[in-house]
């Protein structure tokens, strides 16, 4: 990426300076690719999820929520082939003691407890036989560990989905096409997580099953590959870092006819931040013949019943998040010489909104922008920032991408005007104090393209 600046070191430097993102137990060592999500981080990805639900729920009427439980039955498992399937290759050094895929592994790769070694010896890892390994973190439920209380963690948020199709036909007065929708976390026991918050062991899905009948699966599989790729770039990921990249045939699950990957450029090259799959009705079918329900749909007009088939969109909320930060970075040359960290976010997914700052901590300045401040913050995210000369707290604000600051000035108290900064344009305007709520409401509802497509 020639253009961009951005690097993944420079990333989770800013999310561990500025509160958005750390390492979970820091005060214990950590534990590895595990991460803690600190106060901008939070409302950064509530964010990011807020605008899914929006796009799932508040601009559509053909889908319904679910939160269904981390903890299932057993059963599920073993319908949806996890039991039996959902491994991965894995094989040990008998030097280190690392653990690797073995799809994944450079057999020409220097074992670390062999640097010391002479050049002349082999210093490369010394691998065993490669074995499967189930990427399902097991537990036990009730007070006494026998075979009949084993449970696991939800590796997937789909199957909570598909275990409640009947229910969701009985409540939501929905019929195919409709969708279920759902946010949740997930738990994968991956052997070679990394890359920051990219693949971490413990997650947050945004999943949702579209069912629809048999042979409208292509056309709708076909629209939705269509509609999650506009919600990244709507949301200001540039056009040329996205593509959609479609599944070979020898990538495709057996019950899939087609699935497509969003995939983002990341500085770690391009990157899965989404699949849109056509599951076709094996999700529904095992869970039918496993537990001997029926789970289909009786069309009362044309006296048709059928299994719908499922086309599903699953993105992960804390990858979406890490592309937005990638996304947004940039550096820039100031006026003053200085360069300035910012984060161009779009103002709907910036953890802050605006921030309130009185020039100077007397002269009833501060109370004049508590004030504004309590004006504003019914109305969106609003901080309030006294700590430091006024140029340091744009910075502070810059770094964690709030698109406006408020000034209260000498002259504020005066005349009730204050000055408005613009994070992307840099341009002050004067603003009456009354006309802020309702000017900073219409500009963060309208449209929005980032400058870096511009620049």
């Amino acid at each position: 990426m020639p253009d961009d600046v951005v690097t993944m070191d420079k990333i989770v430097a800013l999310c561990k300076r500025r509160g958005f993102i750390f390492a979970s137990s820091e005060i214990y060592g950590g534990i590895g690719s595990t991460y803690d999500y600190g106060h901008y981080g939070v409302l950064l990805k509530t964010n990011v999820k807020n605008e899914w639900w929006r796009a799932m729920l508040q601009e559509r009427d053909d889908i319904v929520a679910l939160d269904s439980a981390i903890l299932q039955h057993p059963k599920v498992w073993e319908a949806s082939g996890h039991l039996a399937g959902f491994s991965d290759p894995m094989v040990d050094c008998r030097t280190c003691k690392q653990r690797f895929r073995a799809d994944h592994v450079d057999h020409e790769e220097m074992c670390p407890a062999k640097a010391s070694l002479p050049k002349t010896e082999d210093r490369r890892h010394d691998f065993t036989e490669a074995r499967d390994f189930n990427l399902m973190f097991e537990t036990t439920v009730g007070p006494v560990k026998d075979t009949g209380s084993i449970a696991y963690l939800r590796p997937e948020t789909a199957q909570g989905i598909f275990i409640n199709f009947k229910n969701v036909l009985q409540f939501a007065r929905k019929k195919p096409p409709f969708g279920i929708a759902q946010v949740g976390k997930s738990f994968r026991n991956e052997i070679t997580p990394g890359n920051f918050i990219f693949r971490t062991r413990e997650f947050e899905q945004m999943e949702m099953e579209f069912f629809c009948p048999p042979q409208d699966a292509p056309r709708w599989y076909e629209e939705w590959k269509a509609t999650r790729h506009a919600w990244y770039t709507d949301l200001g990921i540039r056009p040329d870092h996205l593509q959609m990249r479609e599944h070979d045939a020898d990538e495709l699950s057996h019950y899939s006819s087609g699935t497509a990957d969003v995939e983002y450029l990341f500085p770690i090259g391009w990157s899965e931040l989404e699949g849109i799959a056509n599951r076709g009705n094996f999700d529904l079918t095992q869970h039918a013949e496993h537990s001997g329900e029926k789970l289909e749909y009786f069309d009362p007009q044309t006296k048709e019943r059928y299994v719908p088939h499922v086309i599903e969109p699953a993105a992960g909320a804390d990858r979406a998040t890490l592309a937005f930060l990638v996304d947004a970075y940039d550096e820039e040359q100031v006026d003053d010489g200085d360069v300035r960290t910012v984060l161009k976010l779009h103002p709907r997914l910036a953890p802050v909104k605006v921030a309130v700052c009185p020039l100077v901590k007397k002269d009833g300045q501060p109370e004049l922008a508590r004030e504004i401040f309590a004006a504003l913050r019914g109305r969106m995210q609003t901080e309030y920032d006294e700590g430091g000369s006024i140029g340091k707290r744009y910075r502070r604000q810059d770094e964690i991408g709030t698109p406006w600051c408020v000034t209260v000035d000498h002259q504020s108290l005066e005349d009730r005007t204050v000055t408005l900064r613009d994070r992307d344009s840099l341009q002050q305007e004067r603003i009456a104090i009354d006309e802020l709520p309702a000017l900073l409401s219409e500009r963060l509802a309208a449209p929005w393209t980032s400058p870096k497509l511009t620049a």
